[in-house]
């Protein structure tokens, strides 16, 4: 039985999933597969890479750098996250990716992207995290403040935007015991984007990706559903935030993102016996 993490994303929230995957790699408990979705593929080719403490090693780092994210770098270059700074500069030189060793780990990463075009989730099995990064970076593109990131004559976006939690992709891949990190608390319910209208201008040319946009939030709460229904069943273990911690889209308080972090760290220990035994059944 394959076993598989599900990342969900949540830009700098998400580093509450790196909390989390550092304990897992610190007792040595990798699974068959991981899919991520923005921020949660992000932080899971780090752990794909066996690298415990890199997240948040470079958020606390670098966080602060207008580069990393901020509208400083939307107005310079047309997005939030400077491409040459965190998808070159940062992985290839100022901390380094191991990318051998991801090659090496024998556990299938998938990095999930949206198609402008189809407005569908692509899930595309990454082999090489620098020759196929742009797929990284096209899943953590939000929509209005990121320039479209073209691969393969393919428009990609926000992998959230269509998948957030792809669960039930990642069972049709065959994995059938997955660990879902979702990086909201529980009793969370999406609601309509207030925005979607502008989506619906800038993105005219793309009607089914503005119509995914305009839908999200039924298929976020709709997929938190089957999340729990697949947990009732034995077949997901579920960790999220076990409190409410404010963590803005492009935060600048690090202190916030390292308690945010410190908040995965603790849940992850605390259900770490539950977590050994769900794969080992």
């Amino acid at each position: 039985m394959k076993t598989g993490l599900v990342l969900e994303g949540g830009a700098k929230r998400g580093i509450y999933t790196a909390g989390v995957l550092d304990v897992l790699l610190e007792n040595n408990i990798l699974t068959d597969g991981v899919i991520g979705v923005s921020a949660g593929a992000i932080h899971g080719c780090s752990y794909v890479a066996l690298q415990k403490g890199r997240s948040i090693r470079y958020n606390m780092k670098y966080g602060n750098d207008y580069r990393f994210m901020s509208f400083k770098s939307w107005l310079k270059t047309g997005s939030v996250v400077d491409t040459q700074f965190c998808y070159h500069e940062l992985p290839e030189k100022l901390d380094p990716f191991d990318n051998e060793t991801f090659q090496k780990s024998g556990i299938q990463f998938y990095v999930t992207c949206s198609n402008l075009d189809s407005g569908k989730a692509e899930y595309i099995l990454c082999r090489d995290m620098f020759a196929e990064i742009d797929y990284l970076r096209a899943s953590a593109s939000l929509p209005l403040v990121s320039k479209i990131v073209e691969v393969d004559s393919k428009k990609l976006l926000d992998g959230g935007i269509t998948d957030s939690i792809p669960l039930k992709a990642f069972e049709s891949m065959g994995y059938e015991k997955n660990i879902v990190i979702l990086t909201r608390p529980k009793g969370y319910r999406k609601k309509p984007n207030p925005l979607a209208w502008l989506s619906a201008l800038v993105y005219r040319k793309y009607p089914r990706f503005v119509e995914a946009i305009y839908k999200r939030h039924n298929m976020y709460n709709d997929e938190l559903d089957y999340v729990a229904q697949r947990e009732k069943a034995g077949q997901a273990l579920v960790l999220r935030p076990s409190r409410f911690i404010k963590v803005a889209k492009m935060e600048q308080d690090l202190n916030r993102v390292k308690e945010m972090y410190e908040l995965g760290r603790h849940d992850a220990m605390t259900q770490l016996d539950k977590i050994k035994k769900f794969l080992a059944d």
